[in-house]
Parts: structure tokens; sequence; C-alpha cells
């Protein structure tokens, strides 16, 4: 990523933009953000979570931990719930885990992880799966899907006998790969899945073509992931001013804009974008709240990142 997330916040947008910002920044901390419902409950969640990849991956001291316990903080303090992890980030699960009980927080969240193994096996699932618990230190979590197809058929039979004891409330399979679409699809076809992940984002369409479709067909809930494009939006507008639409859709930053195509997508039900800072989070969460594209908008941000 040649320009970060952090340079966008730092250097603003134009005068008439951040006057938006601040005008939804004071809005947010009042209105409820937006939300959408999971197809196989009716349960609401909101529109934006937050992914752990990344930048919760590599802890290794204290002092480290207190950027991401304000984020948790603030997440939770704006109504937040989501929150998205998995044992293949690295210290991910432990730090949130932690965090999540030091803040007293967790009836309040939505955690979703997933069973991500380097070898198959129905045993060596149960083993990661366990860790997980005790890692999240909680004896309920709300979503664990199959990361990457790995060993998929074996692991879904032990998630669902996990959820129909009780110890977890939905199922998955996610993928972030394109040579995985075509297996994604026909898992969704053959099994009864509560959520997919995927990866979707303004620059990056092709998930929009059959599998989210697919999800509104099949009645599941998708959950997006890299919804900047590994960085690769940020870059493409990288110093440009928000176009003078963006208003219309009640966006101040170039962040909400990435957010709202996506989760203006009927078949989306939350977008999960990594989040380490505070800033982060409000700044994303302005994209849960307000006007979203209706299908002449989003073919106009389509239209729009095309032609840069």
């Amino acid at each position: 990523m040649r320009v970060s997330r952090r340079s966008f916040i730092k250097a603003g947008v134009a005068a008439g933009a951040a006057m938006l910002f601040r005008s939804n920044h004071v809005l947010g901390q009042q209105a409820p953000l937006l939300q959408k419902k999971i197809p196989s409950s009716g349960e609401s969640i909101p529109i934006v979570g937050l992914g752990t990849a990344r930048r919760y991956e590599d802890i290794k001291r204290e002092g480290e931990k207190t950027p991401l316990r304000e984020t948790l903080r603030r997440l939770k303090e704006l109504g937040g719930k989501v929150i998205d992890t998995s044992p293949s980030y690295g210290t991910a699960e432990t730090v949130v885990g932690e965090l999540v009980d030091d803040l007293k927080i967790r009836d309040s969240l939505f955690l979703a992880t997933k069973v991500s193994l380097r070898k198959t096996g129905r045993e060596a699932g149960i083993e990661q799966i366990e860790d997980s618990f005790k890692r999240l230190r909680t004896n309920r979590i709300d979503l664990i899907a199959v990361h990457n197809l790995r060993d998929t058929q074996t692991q879904l039979r032990t998630l669902r006998e996990l959820k129909q004891a009780g110890r977890i409330r939905y199922i998955g399979i996610t993928t972030s790969f394109e040579k995985q679409y075509r297996e994604f699809e026909q898992t969704m076809k053959d099994e009864t899945l509560d959520f997919i992940q995927v990866d979707y984002a303004l620059d990056n369409r092709k998930t929009g073509e059959r599998i989210l479709p697919l999800a509104a067909d099949r009645g599941i809930a998708v959950m997006i992931n890299l919804p900047f494009g590994r960085g690769r939006l940020f870059n493409a507008v990288q110093g440009k001013k928000l176009p003078e639409w963006a208003s219309e859709i009640d966006c101040a930053s170039w962040a909400q804009i990435f957010l709202k195509y996506i989760v203006s997508h009927p078949a989306v039900t939350c977008a999960v974008p990594g989040m380490a800072k505070a800033e982060y989070v409000v700044d994303n969460f302005g994209a849960a709240r307000g006007r979203l594209p209706d299908a002449a908008m989003r073919r106009r941000m389509e239209n729009f990142i095309d032609g840069i």
C-alpha cells in the first residue's frame, strides 16, 4: 500500500467535505448504526464491523495493545458489534479475547472467527476450535466459518455439531481468492450455511456477478473482507478531492464512499474493514449512517473508479 489510511485522515479533504465530516461526526454520537438482518435467523447486526487481520497479528508488547483497546472501546461506544478474527491471524484471537474481557463488553458483541487448518482432519479441527474458545475467553462464539475452503466437508460437520450443542450460533465458509470461486459457489449450493465471507470492493466486483446473487437466493448472510481492495482504492484516489456527489450519500471521506458502495448491495449484510485505531472506527462507522447509494448511484460510483 503506497499511501496509508492514516495519511488520508491526517490530510483531510476539501473544506466542504470537512464540514460534512464534522456534521456526521456529531450525528454519529447520536444516530444508531444502520443494520441488516441475518436471513437464517432474522437477527440484525450493524452493516460495518471490525476486521483484525494484519494489525492484530503480531502484538508482542503490552504498549501495542493500547490503541487496540481504545479501538474496541470506541467500537462499543458507537454501537458496533461485529468483530471478525481467525486463528490464522497470529496473535489476533488472543488480543481480542484479552481486550474484550478487560473492557467487559463480550455480551454486546458478535464474535466471528474461523477454522483455518494447514492439515486436515476432524480432530485437528476440533483442537483448533477449542483453542479459539480459550483465546477468545468465551463459552460461545457467534460465527465460525471454514476458512478458504480448507477441509470444508469435515469441518462443516463439526461446526454443525457445535451449533446443535449451542456453543456456536452460525456457521459459514470464506474465501478471498478468485481461483476458489467455482468451488465456493458449489459449496453454497450443496450446503446449508448461515454466512459466507468473501472479497468485494468498488474496484473488485467479480463476486457481485454470481456469488452475491446466489447468497441472496439461498438466504445466506454475506460478510465482506478486503473492502478497500488491499489498499488499491486509496492509492487510486490519492490527491483527489471527494466528488460532489459524495454529499448525496452523506459521505465525508473516501473510506465512507468505498464502504457505502459495498454495504448498499442488497445481498451484503456486513463489511469488516481492518481497524486498529479509534479514528478509523469513527470514520468507517460514518458509512453505517445516513443515505446509502441506490442502483443509479452505484453505477455512478463504478464509472468513477473505472475512469481513474
